[in-house]
């Protein structure tokens, strides 16, 4: 039988920051939205948008890249 690749501490580590810094730039948005409909309301509805798509690429992309490794023969 063979390791996995990556430990469960290193997977809740790499959640951990992944979860932390979405939060910090969650924390912010609000004042990043309100500076922004100065120019365009529609300016921060994209970024509203594009944040919460980001959330959801980060874990799609890390799936992906760890589907890759897991099906990768040895």
């Amino acid at each position: 039988m063979s390791e996995p690749a990556t430990s469960p501490r290193a997977a809740a580590i790499a959640a951990a920051v992944i979860l932390g810094g979405t939060g910090l730039i969650f924390y912010f948005m609000p004042a990043m939205m309100m500076s922004l409909s100065d120019i365009s309301p529609w300016l921060s509805y994209a970024l509203a948008i594009s944040f919460v798509l980001a959330f959801f690429a980060v874990f799609w992309l890390r799936g992906k890249r760890q589907q890759k490794r897991d099906n990768r023969p040895e």
